[in-house]
């Protein structure tokens, strides 16, 4: 008797649809589909549900049934993080990450052995977060859907001090255990003889191997259940077949005792976990860090005056109050005080930044000398808090390409090693000679090789050895650990990665190109320099133009009257103003005949330009724009205004240069200012007058000529340059960081930031090729020491439990990069 067809329930959000005949269309074409038992077209919704055997009709057989009809699909994708339990090591994380990438309506998913997470893209209508965490449980693992915010291994603290009594109980046992098999291994000493020697091992071994280790057995068996295998499946293995042997020796099957080894097996391992948890704790501190940044109350103004609120009810335009030593406790503008703030946790600047009325402030900020009162303008999720923390999620929860690597080895590990290890066992029994002969060079200089043992007892203790000799931990953690501290570190400086990627991509950059105007320069003109003539000083100069620019709307109108107003000078009133365009602006000040502007418009004035002309021409070369100020028809000197570079910008681009790379400015000013500010700075290439489309046609080209391409910019005009280059850096504008088009955001406007994020990416995938060399090299030379008798299963397993911590440790030495020039 056959069973009925499985069904599935599949909402699809459509496009196209215009009035109830397209629904029904739609909906004709699905039901026509093979497979499809159900189908409802919702006109309202733009929404088809559709119930189908997915055996037969597929979610691409249903869009194509939709598609032919002249509709599409709409591939409506959501985000969801899940805390996963029950995993404990690589072949672990890679048999969830199958299992969810299997499943109908997801996407992709990432699982993150290190943080113990998962980071899932689903179709919003082909499954759901509770779906998934059932996915997860099929697979023999537990899962909890996380909200934003949540930091990586919540219930990190309990499971340490769990990790921590199981590894106390097993050595309490052990500690003894092992003394005793030492004095009779080393002097013989068993003073109550050799049967009770054989009571004691195997009966001190129970707690340890099924009490203490339950949870690595308890793991086994849930692997071994859902027909997968994972590293407990080894040390499980190796420590029950080595306490099997107690009970055979007792009953007279067996000559050599290794149930204390079991014992010695299953505390090594626990005590590598829980050192592996403490190292891997501190890699992953850096969600952690940031969310305890934040402040946890404010204190707001209503009419009856101040109160102190928790920040959850602080609403968008509330107007709180901040005392000095205060932290702000949300995203606002100040509409009160002045005062000094700490903003280092933002952009690792360590000087504090000047607030007055105007100016943004960013919430988990520290308010250092005056008081404040501040309008709340981002709250909850849409906080600079809230986005750090979730670009960090979403890099930590990401793979760097080599990674692949990593995942295709360690996916085939455990089922390669447990058919090496019965291969090893046979190989024993059948050879005992040969493999003896084989290894015979180098067992003459180990003490712990007993070239008396029986060729059973051999055989077991060898494929023992190999049972807890392989580590697949340590390649499924080289590349985590490592993404997990650069993406932390990079986030305490200010430069965010948005995903794993860009980290790998960034270090082989060989051109860094800049967008100019609010890159390389402030994004405002300024006045740079004033020059006055005709017996005319300078506050007098800039007095009278700022007079007539005072009602211009042109920025550098605005400019000189910016640089009046700094240098304190009261600007007097104007009549007969007259605007004339593209040339600048007239009017009568104080009594004089004034004209702001052009050379051409000072001639008309009957002004003679020909004094200052090749001062003019000096400043032009520079940059800068030389505007001519006339008064009663004489020259009365010069202005000149220039969108400034950034402070750093030389700095940079040396910084840039000593990393090898090479730069190049693009812009849409004209030829003579852009090489003018490139020669400032010391840059390499320059294209100019280029229009944005024309941007993205350049870093083609740089790309064909050089190879990889990072484009640095503000992430709005250049959103197409950035998506072209290899890695998009955008400049991060206080607290807007949240950047579609980049691969890496710069919170800070400094360029020399831009080095650090190369040093960053250099000095984290340096630390992954590291791990990945000496997880890898571990295993190819302890494996065949193993398969040969050359290791102890006591050393083996000391060993294994070792370079998993080895891997962990050299991660977090990362921490100790130099990311300055």
């Amino acid at each position: 008797m056959s069973s009925a067809p499985q069904q599935e329930k599949l909402t699809l959000p459509i496009t196209g649809m215009h009035c109830a005949a397209c629904a029904l269309r739609v909906e004709h074409a699905l039901k026509g589909t093979p497979g499809v038992s159900e189908a409802v077209v919702n006109l309202a919704t733009h929404r088809a549900t559709v119930v189908h055997d997915p055996a037969v009709a597929d979610l691409d057989s249903l869009k194509q049934a939709v598609r032919l009809v002249g509709y599409a699909v709409l591939e409506e994708t959501a985000h969801a993080r899940f805390g996963l339990r029950g995993m404990t090591c690589a072949a672990c994380a890679n048999r969830i990450e199958r299992a969810l990438t299997r499943s109908p309506g997801v996407v992709k998913a990432a699982v993150n052995l290190a943080t113990g997470m998962a980071d899932v893209e689903y179709r919003t209508g082909g499954t759901d977060p509770v779906e998934l965490v059932r996915v997860v449980e099929r697979a023999g693992y537990g899962a909890k859907l996380l909200e934003a915010g949540t930091p990586p291994r919540a219930d990190e603290e309990a499971e340490l001090g769990l990790a921590r009594r199981r590894m106390f109980i097993a050595w309490a046992v052990t500690l003894p255990l092992a003394l005793w098999m030492a004095a009779e291994l080393l002097f013989h000493f068993m003073p109550f003889g050799k049967h009770f020697h054989h009571y004691l091992m195997t009966i001190a071994a129970v707690p340890v191997v099924f009490y203490a280790g339950h949870s690595t057995l308890g793991s086994a068996w849930r692997a071994a259940r859902h027909g997968g295998a994972n590293m407990d499946v080894l040390i499980s293995l190796g420590s029950l077949v080595a306490f099997a042997t107690g009970p055979a020796v007792l009953l007279g099957a067996f000559q050599q005792n290794y149930a204390g080894v079991a014992a010695m097996i299953i505390a090594f391992h626990l005590t590598g976990r829980y050192i592996e948890a403490i190292a891997r704790g501190r890699a992953s501190q850096a969600i952690r860090k940031l969310l305890q940044l934040g402040a946890k109350t404010a204190r707001i103004i209503t009419p009856e005056g101040e109160h102190e609120v928790p920040l959850a009810e602080v609403q968008v335009g509330d107007i709180m109050v901040i005392r000095p030593g205060e932290k702000i406790p949300t995203d606002g503008e100040v509409v009160d005080g002045t005062s000094s703030v700490d903003e280092s946790m933002a952009t690792g600047e360590s000087l504090p930044v000047d607030k007055r009325p105007g100016d943004e402030v960013i919430g988990a900020t520290l308010n250092q000398f005056g008081s404040l009162r501040v309008k709340a303008t981002r709250i909850g999720q849409d906080t600079f808090l809230a986005q750090v923390v979730k670009l960090v999620e979403e890099a930590q929860g990401t793979k760097v390409p080599i990674q692949e690597f990593a995942d295709k080895v360690t996916g085939k590990f455990v089922p390669a090693v447990l058919v090496t290890a019965a291969a090893t066992f046979l190989l024993w029994l059948a050879a005992p000679a040969a493999m003896r002969a084989a290894g015979a060079g180098l067992a003459a200089h180990l003490p712990w090789v007993d070239p008396a043992l029986s060729p059973l007892t051999g055989a077991i203790s060898a494929a023992v050895a190999v049972l807890v000799i392989a580590c697949p931990c340590a390649l499924g953690l080289a590349t985590p650990t490592a993404l997990m501290v650069g993406s932390g570190m990079g986030a305490e400086r200010g430069v965010l990665f948005r995903h794993g990627a860009a980290i790998q991509t960034l270090r082989d950059v060989k051109v860094v190109v800049f967008d100019k105007t609010g890159t390389i320069t402030k994004g405002h003109p300024a006045v740079t320099d004033v020059v006055p003539a005709g017996g005319t000083d300078e506050g007098r100069l800039l007095r009278l133009a700022a007079a007539l620019e005072a009602v211009s709307e042109h920025p550098l109108g605005r400019a000189v009257v910016e640089e009046a107003r700094a240098r304190k000078l009261a600007v007097p009133a104007h009549t007969a103003f007259i605007s004339v365009t593209g040339r600048g602006v007239q009017g009568a000040v104080e009594g004089h005949q004034v004209v702001v502007g052009s050379r051409r418009l000072a001639a008309e004035a009957g002004a003679d330009v020909d004094g200052l002309a090749a001062t003019a021409a000096r400043l032009e070369g520079e940059g800068k724009t030389a505007i001519y100020v006339a008064i009663d028809g004489q020259l009365a000197g010069l202005i000149a205004v220039a969108d400034t570079l950034k402070a750093d910008a030389v700095q940079a681009m040396g910084e840039l240069h000593r990393l090898g790379l090479r730069t190049a400015m693009l812009t849409g000013d004209n030829r003579r200012t852009a090489e003018a500010i490139a020669a400032q700075v010391g840059i390499d290439h320059v294209v100019a007058e280029v229009l944005p489309d024309g941007k993205v046609d350049e870093v083609k080209r740089l790309q064909g000529q050089y190879g990889l391409v990072a484009m640095v910019g503000d992430g709005i005009n250049d959103a197409p340059a950035l998506t072209q280059a290899n890695v998009g850096i955008a400049i991060g504008t206080g607290t807007d960081i949240a950047i579609e088009a980049s691969d890496v955001t710069l919170v800070r406007g400094d360029l020399s930031a831009v080095a650090t994020a190369v040093r960053l990416s250099r000095a984290t995938f340096r630390k992954i090729l590291q791990n990945l060399f000496w997880a890898s090299i571990y295993n190819l030379v302890a494996i065949p020491l193993a398969i040969l008798g050359l290791l102890h299963p006591l050393i083996a397993e000391a060993a294994m439990a070792t370079s998993s911590v080895t891997v962990v440790a050299n991660a977090n030495l990362l921490r100790r990069a130099r990311l300055t020039g």
